[in-house]
């Protein structure tokens, strides 16, 4: 699908693996498989959000937390899903030509046979109506579902999924259910108390209990573009748990629980403390529009970002440290450019709230509708001021490029590079042929790197082979001499490189690559 405009920094390889918590025959890799799903139209519905709610007192608590979990437990129900697959049967070497050749096909061709395949997730009920909260990798492969609670059946309908988010909602035909309270997920702090409610492997509703251990966590998916504001919990979060509850103390639904970081493999991977929930805040806007629209229509502001570290903020002189975010591409025509909005701004705040990083700043765009005008606060060499951005409908980036072939990479001087930064790096000229088989914009200047040193301080910034460096330094590169002269003195110093990554249709992004220590 489309490239969603406000574009984050790919991250490292992770050593864990990220599992989907869904289980079953066709358990995946959520980070992986976020397909989409068929979308059925229904009514729009209110949403029932209590108000403000007393603070709880320890006090009242008694032996445990039963006050606040008994009431959370009939609004979570059990969600099954099933598919059919085909599947080979007998022995592969029925049809092998070996022995073919003896017996000929008499045997006939061993035809794929159909089963079905079963998995299992958790919901949350967020209207007495039927109306029911999950995520969108419980429901996305089931071409059959069902919805358990109080120990009856009732068939779901997919009423709108959004892989980005991976959020779904799903209607049954009851009246008269249970439902949660909506708290405010931005609320939350490190350290505040929070219980998990799902159905884990099917053996039916458990509560577990931990604290919420960061917000705003973002945990590198691959694949379609994807909104990562994760609230990270270490209570225990299971197979099966997936669509479920994340509560409060006042027992208020402020986050669905999606997904674990584990060592074992898909199958395998179970609790180790580190679990993520979706924020409240960003699901019910998702869940609003696909129960009023049956899909999510996001605004953009046509920018790319890279996450802003101190070290990185030094480099465009903002000594405030790492909150913000660092604005590495600006598309043309854009809302940004037209606002005034340049490569290399430091985004501080939106609407008067600071922003913590890269993944705020995308979270909160990706929840408004276009047509909405946001507040910018913009650091740009010393100085602060505000712009204001009108969001357009749509994406700004579209599209993959192919990855460039070995041994094709057509002619150009190719040169190690000196300099403690960039040694194990080999460069060339970006040649009009590299460049079309990079699918890079007619006329895109700079050097292509041809190959990267596994190891080397250049592949643990993230820098690699495909990837055309447009500056070093601030100072523009379109050739090999500029990108010689551009590093000239820096061999003991960090180097910030502007960079068109391959497989990113022309979009930059910045790099800054910090010399080994010997």
């Amino acid at each position: 699908m489309s490239r969603e405009v406000i574009q984050l920094r790919r991250g490292a390889a992770m050593a864990i693996v990220v599992v989907a918590l869904i289980a079953g025959a066709f358990v995946g890799t959520w980070a992986v498989r976020w397909a989409g799903h068929q979308v059925f139209s229904a009514p729009a519905v209110p949403v029932k959000v209590a108000g403000a709610v007393d603070p709880v007192r320890l006090g009242e608590f008694g032996n445990g937390f039963a006050s606040v979990v008994g009431p959370a437990l009939p609004a979570v129900v059990n969600i099954s899903t099933t598919r059919v697959v085909k599947v080979q049967q007998g022995p592969g070497f029925f049809n092998d030509p070996f022995f073919q050749q003896f017996f000929g096909n008499q045997f006939g061709p061993q035809q794929p046979q159909t089963e079905r395949e079963h998995s299992l997730g958790s919901g949350v009920i967020i209207n007495p109506d039927g109306y029911i909260l999950t995520n969108n990798h419980v429901v996305e492969h089931g071409s059959d579902i069902t919805v358990v609670w109080n120990n009856k059946n009732y068939p779901g309908k997919v009423v709108g999924t959004d892989p980005q988010t991976d959020i779904a909602v799903v209607k049954i035909n009851a009246t008269n259910l249970p439902t949660l309270t909506f708290g405010d997920s931005s609320k939350l702090r490190v350290g505040d108390v929070v219980f998990a409610i799902g159905d884990p492997f099917g053996i039916g509703e458990t509560a577990t209990m931990g604290i919420v251990s960061a917000t705003g966590r973002g945990i590198g998916i691959e694949g379609p573009r994807s909104y990562e504001d994760f609230i990270q919990t270490d209570a225990a979060i299971n197979p099966g748990n997936s669509g479920g509850a994340m509560i409060d103390l006042h027992g208020d639904l402020v986050g669905i629980n999606t997904a674990i970081l584990t060592s074992g493999g898909q199958e395998e991977g179970g609790n180790e403390g580190i679990g993520f929930a979706v924020p409240i805040n960003m699901a019910r806007s998702v869940m609003e529009q696909l129960i009023e629209h049956g899909k999510v229509e996001r605004g953009h502001i046509g920018i790319g970002l890279t996450p802003l570290t101190p070290d990185m903020a030094k480099e465009f002189g903002y000594t405030g440290g790492g909150e913000g975010a660092l604005i590495d591409s600006v598309a043309p025509g854009s809302p940004a450019e037209k606002a005034g909005i340049k490569r290399g701004d430091i985004v501080l705040g939106l609407n008067g709230e600071p922003i913590t990083g890269s993944n705020d700043l995308t979270a909160q765009i990706a929840s408004m509708s276009p047509g909405t005008t946001v507040h910018l606060k913009v650091f740009r060499e010393g100085k602060t001021f505000d712009v204001a951005v009108t969001l357009a409908p749509g994406s700004a980036y579209a599209g993959m490029p192919n990855e460039p072939q070995s041994g094709n990479e057509g002619s150009g001087e190719s040169q190690e590079n000196g300099g403690k930064a960039l040694q194990g790096v080999q460069v060339q000229n970006l040649t009009p042929d590299i460049a079309q088989q990079l699918s890079l914009p007619m006329g895109t200047k700079g050097v292509v790197v041809s190959s990267v040193d596994p190891g080397s301080a250049a592949a643990e910034g993230g820098l690699v082979r495909g990837d055309v460096i447009q500056e070093v330094n601030h100072k523009p590169v379109s050739n090999m001499s500029d990108f010689r002269n551009a590093l000239a003195g820096s061999d003991d110093q960090p180097v910030l490189l502007l960079v068109i990554p391959q497989n990113q249709n022309g979009q930059t992004i910045y790099i800054l690559i910090q010399p080994q220590q010997q």
